[in-house]
């Protein structure tokens, strides 16, 4: 999205950011619904490869980046972008098949939690990222019994989330549109290439239908949200705000594959809500510091 076209105000730009963020997660939550039947068929690799490579072609053909006039710096970005989200995808699908997903969305949330409360300047601001981990804890209803490499899957995801938050502003500042995005989108999708294409044999009619909604709706759509709420506030604020994709994902959960909430799980939600509400406000207040982009 051209810079002219985002708002302005700060608490406009809050708004739109909270928003893109809601709108992300419904995208890669519903995706992760949709796409999971296809694991024992096509395989995890093999999905996210052909998922990334719908959304590429998708985006390259709508966005059409220029390739010239970016540094050395700016390629490095894109790159690192486009290679971080390539293994956070696979990283995290290589979780849910161990682990149920509202704890492997859990652990992915480690990684933007990270970066929430580095990023605190006043001290007392520490209870909303606190408040944001505590429900998140609650809605993975702890207790079960942990698979030890899920678990470590789990935790790589954590980091290249939190790389992929980082590299989202970083890329964002040498661009005025989705170009650095579409770019490391395209990365991604080479990356996995070779996973694609020994997959792609084992894909049924009805799973390429499948496949090209989750790679437009989990990946063009939900980066693109993303990549927009960076640009509107900044990495710290979007990072406490991924808290909200547990709350996403159990209300899919109700009312897509018929799961029920425990009460924890509901008092889990009050409390992120409130988190987010109060970013957001504390978002819209300050003054957003504009840093110009490295050469």
């Amino acid at each position: 999205m051209p810079r002219r076209l985002l708002p302005q105000h700060p608490a406009a730009r809050a708004v739109v950011g909270v928003l893109c963020v809601i709108g992300g997660s419904i995208g890669v939550q519903y995706s992760v619904a949709i796409v999971t039947a296809l694991f024992a068929t096509v395989g995890t690799y093999g999905v996210n490869g052909l998922r990334m490579l719908f959304a590429g072609v998708v985006l390259f053909a709508i966005v059409r980046p220029r390739l010239r006039g970016r540094t050395k710096r700016a390629w490095g970005h894109i790159l690192a972008f486009g290679l971080a989200m390539a293994a956070m995808n696979v990283l995290f699908y290589l979780t849910v098949e161990r682990l149920p997903l509202g704890v492997a969305v859990t652990l992915e949330y480690l990684g933007p939690f990270a970066i929430a409360v580095t990023g605190v300047t006043r001290r007392w601001e520490m209870v909303f990222p606190v408040i944001a981990l505590t429900g998140v804890i609650l809605i993975s209803n702890p207790g079960g019994e942990m698979d030890a490499l899920g678990f470590a899957f789990g935790i790589g995801t954590a980091v290249m989330f939190g790389l992929y938050t980082v590299l989202a502003e970083r890329v964002g500042r040498h661009s005025t549109g989705v170009d650095g995005l579409v770019l490391a989108v395209a990365i991604a999708a080479v990356a996995l290439l070779p996973f694609s294409a020994e997959a792609a044999g084992r894909v049924q009619p009805s799973g390429w239908f499948i496949l090209a909604v989750s790679g437009l709706l989990g990946v063009a759509l939900a980066f693109t949200l993303d990549f927009t709420a960076v640009k509107l506030v900044s990495a710290r604020v979007v990072a406490t705000l991924f808290s909200i994709d547990p709350v996403i994902g159990s209300l899919i959960g109700v009312v897509i594959l018929g799961q029920t909430l425990a009460f924890g799980v509901i008092v889990g939600i009050v409390l992120i809500v409130i988190a987010g509400a109060a970013v957001t406000w504390l978002a819209g207040r300050k003054p957003r510091l504009v840093i110009p982009p490295a050469d």
